[in-house]
């Protein structure tokens, strides 16, 4: 596993939510669980004004997802399946909703 990989969801909201961002540390890979944010597609997102820093638009395969970082939680390691993609390159806006969330700047 490493950090900022994409998998499918295993949940309930996998129809509007199809994927969970992993954004934990690989240093603490040995930790039975991961913390993963929500991509939610932009089909089923209300349209409610959200600062674009803390949520970012970000592309998987040619579909914007939105990255749903305040409602990031953690997951047990053994429902990530096989990695669909890898948003390492969205690393700079990944890790500054991060830095919002956490520190408001």
């Amino acid at each position: 596993m490493a950090r900022f990989d994409v998998y499918a969801n295993p949940g309930s909201h996998a129809a509007t939510t199809p994927f969970l961002l992993d954004v934990q540390s690989d240093l603490l890979d040995g930790l039975d669980s991961r913390m993963v944010i929500p991509l939610r597609s932009l089909a089923y997102f209300p349209r409610v004004k959200l600062p674009t820093r803390l949520t970012p638009v970000l592309t998987i395969n040619g579909q914007d997802f939105l990255l749903e970082t305040p409602k990031m939680g953690a997951i047990p390691k053994r429902a990530l399946k096989s990695p669909v993609t890898s948003l390492a390159t969205a690393q700079t806006q990944i890790t500054a909703a991060l830095d919002f969330l956490f520190q408001g700047y």
